[in-house]
Parts: C-alpha cells; sequence; structure tokens
C-alpha cells in the first residue's frame, strides 16, 4: 500500500517507521518544517491512504490526496496490545488517572505517560516520550516483548481505540484543527472505537457508555461507591478528586481493589509539596496546569506553609502542549495567587502583559525554578511551580 504520513513532529516519524516495517511503500511529510519528502513531489504522487493528526488544518491541500485517516485510527491497526487495555485522553487529570489506576493492576503490565513509560511491578523506568498516539506503538511491542498482561497508556487528542477500556478525564474544551473542531468531540468520537467508556458528567454519551460520576461521589476527603468508601486526603484537592474518581470508577468496571487508592500519594509535578534547600516548593508544573488548578495550588501551599510569601514560577515551557496557557488564563492565575514574586517563563523576547509585570522572565521551568529557589531563600518564603510543560 503506497501511504502518505502528514505531520513528523507529532508522531508521524513512529508511525511512518511501522508502516515500512509492515511492507508499505511510505513517504513522510514534515508539515511544519518543510523538511523530510518533500510536499510539492508529495503532490505529484499517487497515493492509496493519507495519514494525519486530528489537530492538522483540514485545508492543508495534501490531505485530499486519498482517503484519509487520523494517527489514532492508523496506530490501531498497527498494534497488538494486552487483553487488558486501558486508553486515556483528556484535557486535564491523564498522568494521575493512569499511575491511579496503575497502583490497582495486578501482575506484569506496561504503564505509557507523559511522565515516562514504566514496566509493572517492578515499576522500573522504560523511556520517555511524547503522548502522541504513534508512541503507544513502542509501548504495545514493549508489552508484548516482556509478556505484560496490561496495559496502561496516557495518549493526547483522543485514544487509538484499540483498548478493553477508554477513558476521557476532563470535560474541558479547546479549538484544535485551526479552530474548526472541539477538542472533546474529536476525543469522544476516538472513544466509540474502544469496547468500554468511561466519561466525566459534561460530555454528550452513548447510551452504553459509563459516567464516573454515576459510579463513584466524593465528599471531602471520601470517596464512595456501591459497597464501600475509601479516604484519602488528596480528594480534598479537585485536581486529584477528579483524577482519583476516574481511576476508582474504572477500577469498578475493571473488577479491581478500588480501596487500595486510599494509599495513593502525590506525583511529581502535580500538587506534589516538598522541601528543596530548606523551601518549601509545592509542584504543581505539568501538562493540564491552568489557572484554576494554580489559585487551588496557591490556597493549598498556604495552608500548609501559612504566612510565608509565595514565589510563584508560572507560563509555558513547551508549544507541544496541545491547549496552551494563554496570556489572559496566566494573568488570571497571578491576579489570583496574589504572589510576593513572579517568574514568568515564556520565549524570549515576548512582550505580554506577564512579561512586564514579572519579576524576571526565563525560557526554561529549571532556571525559573533556580531563581524562585534563592527569591524565597533571601525572603523566607515558599515556591509554587505552576509552569505548564509535559511531565
Amino acid at each position: 500500500m503506497r501511504v502518505l504520513v502528514l505531520d513528523t513532529i507529532h508522531g508521524g516519524s513512529d508511525i511512518a517507521k511501522a508502516l515500512r516495517l509492515r511492507g508499505d511503500e511510505v513517504d513522510a511529510v514534515d508539515v511544519y518544517r518543510g523538511t523530510g519528502f518533500p510536499a510539492d513531489a508529495a503532490a505529484e504522487k499517487t497515493y492509496d491512504l493519507v495519514t494525519a493528526p486530528v489537530h492538522l488544518n483540514p485545508a492543508y491541500p495534501l490531505l485530499a490526496k486519498a482517503k484519509c485517516l487520523t494517527h489514532h485510527e492508523m496506530v490501531q491497526g498497527l498494534v497488538t496490545a494486552p487483553a487488558v487495555s486501558v486508553e486515556i485522553t483528556g484535557a486535564r487529570g491523564k498522568t494521575t488517572t493512569a499511575f491511579a489506576l496503575a497502583s490497582l493492576m495486578k501482575g506484569r503490565g506496561i504503564l505509557h505517560t507523559s511522565s515516562g513509560t514504566f514496566a509493572y511491578p517492578e515499576k522500573k523506568f522504560l523511556w520517555k516520550k511524547s503522548i502522541t498516539p504513534a508512541s503507544v506503538i513502542d509501548a504495545c511491542t514493549a508489552a508484548e516483548k516482556c509478556g505484560a498482561e496490561w496495559l496502561i497508556a496516557e495518549e493526547s487528542a483522543g485514544v487509538a481505540g484499540f483498548g478493553r477500556l477508554g477513558i476521557l478525564t476532563s470535560a474541558d474544551d479547546y479549538k484544535i484543527a485551526a479552530g474548526t473542531k472541539s477538542a472533546v468531540a474529536e476525543k469522544c468520537k476516538s472513544l466509540e472505537r474502544c469496547k468500554t467508556v468511561l466519561v466525566p458528567e459534561g460530555v454528550p454519551t452513548m447510551p452504553e457508555w459509563h459516567v464516573t460520576e454515576e459510579l463513584v461521589t466524593v465528599s471531602a476527603d471520601t470517596l464512595s461507591w456501591d459497597g464501600g468508601e475509601l479516604i484519602n486526603p488528596l480528594l480534598s484537592l479537585a485536581g486529584y478528586r477528579a483524577a482519583l474518581s476516574a481511576a476508582a470508577a474504572a477500577g469498578l468496571l475493571l473488577g479491581l481493589p478500588v480501596e487500595k487508592l486510599a494509599d495513593f500519594t502525590a506525583l511529581p509535578g502535580r500538587m506534589c509539596l516538598l522541601e528543596e534547600k530548606g523551601v518549601a516548593v509545592l509542584d504543581n508544573a505539568n501538562s493540564g496546569t491552568n489557572a484554576d488548578n494554580t489559585i487551588e495550588a496557591a490556597a493549598y501551599l498556604r495552608k500548609m506553609r501559612p504566612g510565608l510569601p509565595v514565589t510563584l514560577v508560572i507560563g509555558m515551557e513547551h508549544h507541544a502542549v496541545c491547549e496552551g496557557f494563554p496570556a489572559s488564563e496566566i494573568a488570571r492565575a497571578v491576579a489570583g495567587v496574589a504572589p510576593a514574586h513572579t517568574l514568568l517563563i515564556a520565549e524570549s523576547g515576548s512582550g505580554s502583559a506577564a512579561a512586564a509585570t514579572a519579576d524576571a522572565v526565563f525560557t526554561t521551568l529549571d532556571a525559573a525554578k533556580s531563581a524562585a529557589l534563592e527569591f524565597a531563600e533571601q525572603t523566607g518564603g515558599c515556591v509554587l511551580l505552576a509552569a505548564k510543560t509535559w511531565r
């Protein structure tokens, strides 16, 4: 089969490699940088199939060359997954849901997340890649090689559809494909390919789909379901409440010991409070960071370290994060937190209003964090990391 793969940046190279191993004739075009196989040469050729990411502008000319499958759809046909496979997507809460659900699983398995890919039960780190659908190819290969009984895969902008269970963690929406598509609508469309589907309240559902809030309820630090309950202090935080609820509901659907979530602890970059150089640091820098959970994180930090001035590190480090961190939302977060000092992460030369009012501007989280620790040491304060980045 002659296949044209569009967008080598967001996993297209991995898809092209897998197709070639299958015996297909493949051309791969980098639609953004113009490297690789030339787009004008592809325009002169004939193809049996085109595959492109769901977020590509639908007006891109090469999409009309042949029948088109999304990268998610293409990956579904390229992998062999364990019988118990779970695919997780959503604007927020994917990684925490994945780790929480993995903590309930038994036997050998593979956990693939934006924080890394791990072999269970040893929790051995294997590698760290993006969570484009194409990255699932390597995760499925690893599962096959180690004889894994289960696979949990975090995926961006939808799921491939090979999962016994597909999970949407958040009803939050934003525009993709040059503003022509709803991200949550595309995610729900991809979930239709899964055998069983779990979604939160607030999204259109199919009759056979399950809704998280109909399976579990949360009050303060207690999560309840028909026949049991558990207590975990993290449930008082909105981000963990949603993720642990999704993991618990998924556990019920899979017949797992949900009560074990009582022992689940905070993940790095997700409301994780630690001490560095004698300074309290609340790390909430991840791909789901937004204004609301930044304001919530500040309230939590002030509850845990009352009276200490807060140095806020905020902004966006990697522009691969689909929904971004708009300047207006950064400004809203800063206003809501009212920090003693603000350190902004932005592109060099940013002329935003946030850059104009920040104490300093950095291009990386590491550099901003180092400066924040110095500010906090000098003032006797604490640090809140609220950068949007893949972790």
